[in-house]
């Protein structure tokens, strides 16, 4: 039992170490370096917000991977600054239009 703990505790760390460099990706970096920074900017996102373990792992998992390849695309594509602005401004629109606060 003491050996699985000290196991799971130097995965755990090296995972953390490793959490740091994955979320640092820049434009020059392979499109496999950026899907696993979106993934752990994604789950780390997540994790701050309490959002991270309420459903399995696989559907979690699934639903970063979806997230991630949909912003990748985005950015391929060159529009995902623009697309942010636009959600925004619409919403803004929206909310000004409904009186809303």
């Amino acid at each position: 039992m003491k050996k699985v703990f000290i196991l799971a505790s130097v995965v755990l760390l090296s995972s953390c170490a490793q959490m740091g460099s994955l979320q640092n990706a820049s434009a020059s970096d392979t499109v496999s370096s950026k899907m696993k920074a979106c993934l752990a900017s994604e789950a780390s996102s997540r994790y701050q917000a309490g959002t991270l373990f309420t459903k399995s792992v696989k559907e979690t998992a699934t639903d970063l991977v979806k997230t991630c390849m949909k912003n990748l695309a985005l950015q391929s594509a060159g529009i995902s600054a623009e697309s942010q602005s636009t959600a925004e401004s619409i919403i803004t629109n929206l909310k000004t239009l409904s009186g809303a606060q």
